[in-house]
């Protein structure tokens, strides 16, 4: 944590975390340094006095490191290790680390501070380390309603002085500039000291040395500030406010604390007063009270124990299926895989979530019948505790999660290796094709007895072939490139596939170590042969780049392609276009090549060449030019049809989405608005709980009544998966999203109408005011700060301070607050929910019936005897409660005793949980 002036300060275990406003930049106003050093040299003087010396230069006194040890010693009552007494440099610096060393082990970090600096005087760093110890040692134990030490001291004054006229404490800084908040601390707790009603806001300078005075003369609190510095700063320094403050605090809330601890004595027994007129049918009734209340509680035990067993191995049998990541690495499996998802939220589920609502309700009613009838709180068994069974819940919805992301990205994954495959496929196909008898072509030795124009023509035919080699060399790297990516990928068939690739490549090879041999022995047959027939090479030259260009259109038009959204479709279309605006020149290419043709035809035909017709420089005639010609022509409408359909299909997505988008975002919203009513309903300050109630169940039913809104955008949802459309620009609700909201919004209104029914039960059985019961949620809301709707135990202690308790700090004063968290927190899950804060607050105000009064009870059954016989029980109680008592009673041991007496005074306090029976 950087500090205002420079210094890095963390503190270990969590506690002191400062606020970001003290994390600012790491330089001092001038007006703030010459508070800070006054203030702190005061400070450490009012310690050091006790050991008879003081500092006068703050940055000065401190550089040797013995008055800063002996500074920590009087404040922390403990004794640092001995300092070296010499007066060289490393001695100062020795006896500073151990200064430093002794604050690092209170569990403060001073991460960016050396000794040298201290024994150097550097003011901002010295300033900075006694602000730390004042921290640590003065500030830090505030502990206000478990807030930072700062808000607490900020609390603590605004509660002190909230009577006072004038008076507004909002800060450490212009809220004590007048004087009266000063005043008003003193006079709060020493009203003899200072007459209040004749101080004025307008005479700020009378109001601060007023203060100042009384707190040096009767407090033995030292003048820190000066008047005239807090008057002319416009903003005074806040940490030397809070120093002073912190002294104030100390001063009286430590005596407040010595003068009214309160001890809480242990509960003893005392036997209720019956009078005359408490029959035995009085009593009889009583009991037949207590045993019913016993009944009904076991009832529920037993209930929810087979409720969570149920729920918990529903959840063990499902686990393993979501976490399964088996497939047979096919589109069609994955998409089975996807349909019995679906069907289990759809069918499966559902039911659960109820299971599992109806579940915590039951648990609630339960635990709040045994705190209104003074029984021991229910701990399930092990493993079946609410926590348990909602952690097992998490994991399952985690589970959800991941299964479905995962069987989504199967999904993508195996159509991009479709895809791929057959593109790998077509463009190998095509390869091969153009390859074969090229190697038996160029191993040939057919020049050997050709004539000088025919070798020629060899050797243009050989130059046409090498160019249409180079041409070739794209298609080769992308077959490689597909093949790569198919690896990748995991693709099934991944070693046929790279068997050709291999092929392809070592024959590619071979074509190119050919083609260099053969132009090699072209060359040296060309010293010889020297004529060349124009028109034939004219062709070939005209021919081969032409043919390739088919050769690539014709691959282009089949090509296929896969898109997702309305832009990519329409950019095909486009690219479409403009190819389709080349088709003329195209034309213009095919018809100059063909004339060759024609025209070589012409002048063989009329000189009578033997042989003429052959083109020595390709392999390429007009009848392939006419058939590829043709080819693409006819493929060209074809592929005008495949991008129509195409652009059908995406603007149907496009609809989908919009469809989806447009009831996702009324869905969402509604959602969202009904879970803040609810949760603004189970603040508990609206209207009286009937009221709350009244208003829980309309929204209930209204979130029923909405729930076709639900089914049908599944529908759709649906409709959306089935078109493989995996993203929607137009809302940012994912039905997932959707349907955790709908969850969340219904156990949301269950558990707030559980908690109200048991607060209605709680307050009619009690017979506690609405007032009381809103005073009681107020205090209680005030301190759950994160609307959680439980407080930490520290949030709870705090809020029984609030409440007038006093619980001190001291060891007594702390296992009084333990005894408290017991009756609060039986399960010890480290957090007090409302109901249990009610029905504390209301044990505390009104009166139950207790194990005394079911003894006096049984006393007069029994004829004031110490023990119950049977019959006396079936002939005094109904039947089944008779037989319920005589099962239970343990036999009696005591004196004067008869056979099969029973006892019924172990019995009695075993209802209430004060033994093992």
């Amino acid at each position: 944590m950087m500090m205002e002036n420079g210094l890095s300060m963390e503190y270990g275990d969590g506690y002191m975390e400062q606020e970001e406003e003290w994390e600012r930049e790491g330089l001092l106003d001038p007006a703030w340094e010459k508070q800070q050093k006054k203030t702190f040299t005061a400070w450490c003087n009012s310690h050091l006095r006790k050991a008879g010396t003081a500092i006068d230069n703050i940055e000065e006194d401190f550089r040797n490191g013995l008055k800063l040890m002996l500074l920590l010693e009087v404040i922390s009552g403990e004794t640092l290790p001995k300092p070296d007494r010499g007066k060289m440099r490393f001695h100062k610096i020795a006896n500073v680390n151990k200064a430093l060393d002794f604050i690092a082990s209170k569990g403060v970090h001073l991460v960016s501070i050396g000794a040298e600096e201290i024994v150097d005087g550097n003011l901002k760093m010295t300033l900075g380390m006694i602000w730390t110890i004042i921290l640590r040692f003065a500030i830090q134990d505030i502990s206000v309603e478990e807030m930072t030490a700062k808000e607490g001291l900020l609390l603590w004054c605004q509660r002190k002085t909230a009577p006072y006229k004038n008076v507004n404490v909002q800060n450490f800084h212009l809220s004590f500039k007048d004087g009266l908040a000063f005043c008003a601390l003193i006079h709060r707790h020493r009203p003899d000291l200072i007459d209040y009603a004749k101080l004025s806001k307008d005479n700020p300078l009378e109001n601060l040395n007023t203060a100042f005075d009384v707190a040096e003369k009767y407090l033995d609190i030292p003048r820190m500030l000066d008047p005239d510095d807090l008057i002319n700063t416009p903003k005074p320094d806040e940490r030397a406010i809070m120093t002073y403050v912190s002294c104030y605090y100390h001063a009286f809330q430590g005596a407040q604390q010595v003068g009214n601890v309160t001890h809480v004595p242990e509960p003893t027994r005392q036997y209720t007063y019956v009078p005359n007129n408490y029959n035995a049918e009085t009593a009889a009734n009583r009991i037949c009270k207590v045993l019913k209340v016993n009944q009904e509680n076991e009832r529920l035990m037993e209930e929810y124990e087979r409720l969570a067993s149920d729920l918990l191995e529903w959840i063990r049998r499902t686990m393993p299926w979501l976490n399964s990541r088996q497939a047979d690495n096919s589109l069609a499996g994955v998409q089975k895989k996807l349909e019995e998802y679906r069907t289990y939220r759809r069918g499966h589920k559902p039911p659960r979530v109820e299971q599992k609502a109806k579940l915590e309700t039951n648990f609630n009613t339960l635990q709040t019948k045994l705190r209104l009838s003074n029984r021991p709180a229910y701990l399930p068994t092990e493993g079946k505790t609410v926590s348990d069974i909602a952690n097992a819940w998490k994991g399952l919805e985690l589970a959800e999660k991941a299964f479905e992301e995962w069987l989504l990205a199967e999904t993508m994954r195996l159509e991009r290796l479709e895809h791929l495959a057959q593109k790998f496929k077509h463009k190998a196909d095509a390869h091969e094709d153009w390859t074969r008898g090229k190697e038996e072509m160029l191993q040939s030795q057919d020049f050997r007895q050709c004539k000088l124009n025919e070798l020629k023509a060899l050797k243009k035919k050989h130059e046409a072939f090498e160019s249409d080699l180079a041409a070739h060399q794209d298609r080769v790297e992308q077959i490689a490139a597909i093949a790569q990516e198919l690896n990748t990928l995991e693709y099934h068939d991944c070693v046929s596939v790279n068997s050709r690739c291999q092929r392809i490549c070592d024959q590619w090879d071979r074509l190119g170590a050919l083609t260099q041999r053969r132009r090699t022995a072209l060359d040296e047959a060309e010293r010889i042969l020297e004529k060349i027939d124009i028109l034939h090479l004219e062709f070939a030259k005209r021919a081969a780049p032409f043919n390739n260009w088919l050769d690539g259109t014709r691959e282009d038009l089949v090509d296929m392609f896969i898109v997702h959204t309305m832009e990519e479709i329409q950019g095909l279309i486009q690219a479409h276009d403009q190819f389709k605006a080349t088709l003329g020149e195209a034309d213009k290419e095919f018809n100059l090549i063909v004339n060759l043709v024609r025209e070589v035809e012409s002048i063989v035909k009329q000189h009578q060449i033997p042989g003429g017709l052959e083109n020595p420089y390709t392999t390429l005639t007009a009848n392939d030019m006419t058939r590829k010609w043709s080819d693409v022509r006819q493929l060209v409408p074809q592929r005008d049809q495949t991008l129509a359909n195409e652009l059908r299909k995406q603007q149907n997505n496009e609809m989908l989405r919009r469809q989806f988008a447009e009831k996702a975002n009324i869905v969402g919203p509604w959602i969202e608005r009904q879970m803040d009513a609810v949760t603004a309903i189970g603040m508990g300050l609206q209207g009286s709980l009937e009221d709350q109630l009244h208003r829980l169940k309309e929204y209930e039913q209204a979130v029923y009544a909405y729930k076709p809104n639900i089914e049908e955008l599944e529908k759709i949802h649906q409709a959306v998966q089935e078109s493989m459309i995996f993203e929607n620009r137009y809302t940012n609700y994912t039905m997932e999203t959707l349907r955790v909201g709908w969850e969340q919004l219904l156990t949301s209104i269950n558990r707030n109408i559980n908690e109200v029914e048991n607060q209605i039960l709680t307050r009619d059985s009690k017979g506690i005011s609405q007032e009381q019961l809103n005073e009681f949620r107020s205090s209680f809301n005030h301190f759950d700060k994160n609307r959680t709707g439980r407080l930490t135990p520290e949030e709870f202690k705090s809020c029984l301070v609030s409440l007038g308790y006093s619980i001190g700090k001291d060891r007594q004063g702390e296992m009084d607050f333990q005894r408290i968290l017991a009756v609060v927190d039986p399960n010890n899950t480290g957090y007090v929910h409302f109901d249990a804060f009610l029905d504390f607050m209301t044990r505390e105000s009104t009166d139950t019936d207790t194990a005394e009064q079911v003894i006096d009870s049984f006393r007069i059954l029994a004829a004031d005897k110490p023990y119950i016989l049977p019959d006396e029980l079936r002939r005094e109680l109904p039947p089944d409660q008779a037989e319920y008592c005589i099962q239970r009673m343990p036999p009696y041991k005591g004196p004067n005793g008869v056979p099969g007496a029973l006892d019924y005074m172990s019995f009695s306090t075993a209802l209430y949980g004060e033994t093992d029976l």
